[in-house]
């Protein structure tokens, strides 16, 4: 199979700026061999079930995450709520399904 694609050289970048002008970007094609049918057939569904349990897994991380959180802010300090503690813990965002479609 051969892929075509658009890439900025170097000299290419160097030369845009140097003339104050937007780059070009070259063709480049390259040949390569496909050594597996992944999502091939109509009727596969490996990608999709690998999607649906990467993103049971996404939710689930999240899950334990807000529960830590709610967790830190509920507890007590001193009598008081520890609410200017939850402003330290970040949530990392879920990737539902995005994993799973390039991993297989």
């Amino acid at each position: 199979m051969t892929v075509v694609d658009l890439r900025y050289s170097a000299a290419c970048l160097r030369e845009a700026r140097r003339d104050g002008r937007r780059p070009r970007p070259a063709a480049v094609r390259r040949r390569v061999d496909v050594r597996s049918r992944a999502r091939a057939g109509s009727r596969d569904r490996w990608v999709s079930w690998a999607a649906g349990v990467e993103e049971g897994r996404a939710r689930a991380r999240l899950r334990l995450t807000l529960e830590a959180i709610r967790r830190t802010v509920n507890a007590t300090t001193g009598g008081r709520p520890a609410v200017e503690a939850a402003d330290a813990l970040d949530v990392a965002p879920a990737r539902h399904r995005r994993g799973a479609v390039w991993q297989y």
